[in-house]
């Protein structure tokens, strides 16, 4: 019998899950601005995990390498912690312009200047933030409502349950057009199409 479990907002899923408050908060900014933009409340898997962001990344040989760590850019971290400022320039003494509030987001990493990163959010809202903030566990936010995880990667396959639009669960191995992914106990394939975290053409292991 085809098991159909439902996980996303306001329920708890995986190692510890938390309904934060909404998306990000926009620090300095009108809404229009990169910073002054929303998105869907995430629930949100806290990873336990010390690994910092730059230990750990996923195969992929087209990208262009960083000038501080020599890994590929842009590359796919999460945030380590529950709270992450983005900043204006990569130093202390640049503004907020926006703040992460979700322990586990999925960020892109598209530049690097000494210990800082800049990243970016699904919506391309972000900034600098020092890489101690970062992890390199990879997550996934779902971006398809009702997303049907299965047992097998492919569409015929069993549904094992389904993850509402705007959950943040962990990424696991990936083929060209699917990845495993997990939460509130439950795992199975989704589309790569219907996460986000990933990039079209990534294998994961």
């Amino acid at each position: 019998m085809t098991k159909r479990a439902v996980f996303g907002k306001g329920t708890v899923i995986g190692l510890a899950l938390a309904a934060m408050m909404t998306g990000q908060m926009a620090l300095g900014g009108s809404a229009g601005q990169t910073g002054g933009r929303h998105m869907q409340d995430p629930n949100v898997i806290l990873v336990q995990n010390s690994l910092s962001a730059d230990a750990q990344i996923s195969r992929n040989t087209t990208q262009q390498r960083g000038p501080v760590t020599n890994l590929p850019i842009p590359r796919y971290v999460s945030l380590k912690g529950s709270e992450g400022n983005a900043r204006r320039g990569p130093s202390l003494s640049h503004r907020i312009d926006w703040v992460f509030r979700h322990a586990g987001m999925p960020l892109r990493v598209v530049a690097e200047f000494g210990h800082w990163r800049r990243v970016e959010d699904k919506d391309g809202a972000g900034g600098w933030v020092h890489y101690a903030l970062l992890s390199g566990v990879r997550t996934a936010i779902v971006i398809q409502d009702m997303a049907e995880l299965r047992t097998r990667p492919d569409a015929e396959a069993d549904i094992v349950a389904r993850a509402e639009s705007g959950a943040i669960v962990r990424l696991g191995e990936c083929n060209p057009g699917w990845c495993k992914i997990s939460g509130g106990g439950e795992r199975g394939w989704v589309p790569k199409t219907s996460i986000w975290g990933v990039d079209p053409d990534e294998i994961r292991e």
